[in-house]
């Protein structure tokens, strides 16, 4: 009785979203869904723990601008499709110290933008072209959509 109540409970907990990398390294993620979350994103975390990083969900593909604003740790930026198909990297951005801060924008429309801690993309053999797999994303990668 006792595994029957653990598979219960265990199953009425809400799923960690994940991304799994070209190398099969798993990553933790957060979401960033709403404006405000949006907004602030990584800013003012000193560090982001190994296999951990952040998505932004779009409603729709555009030029997303990132920028480092309050932002104390390098970055990869690394901009997808809606299928999950990386169409750019920008690997390694350093925090910014200019005022106002630069910003950076893909080569290509982008639907989500995922971060990690700087030079994890190149680590993991991110880059432009390979697909990645999400788990427990809501509404992500967008079914019936695919690379154009």
């Amino acid at each position: 009785m006792i595994p029957f109540l653990l598979a219960v409970v265990l199953a009425g907990q809400a799923a960690t979203p994940t991304c799994v990398l070209p190398d099969n390294t798993v990553v933790s993620l957060e979401l960033a869904v709403t404006d405000e979350q949006k907004a602030v994103g990584l800013m003012f975390r000193d560090v982001l723990p190994p296999n951990h990083g952040m998505l932004f969900l779009f409603d729709r593909e555009d030029y997303l601008p990132f920028w480092m604003k309050n932002t104390l740790i390098p970055l990869d930026f690394i901009w997808l499709d809606a299928s999950g198909t990386v169409v750019d990297v920008k690997a390694s951005v350093p925090p910014c110290k200019l005022d106002p801060c630069p910003s950076y924008k893909p080569s290509r429309p982008a639907r989500a933008v995922l971060e990690l801690a700087g030079g994890q993309a190149a680590a993991h053999g991110v880059k432009p072209g390979v697909r990645l797999t999400f788990t427990a994303v809501p509404g992500y990668p967008v079914a019936g959509e695919g690379r154009r």
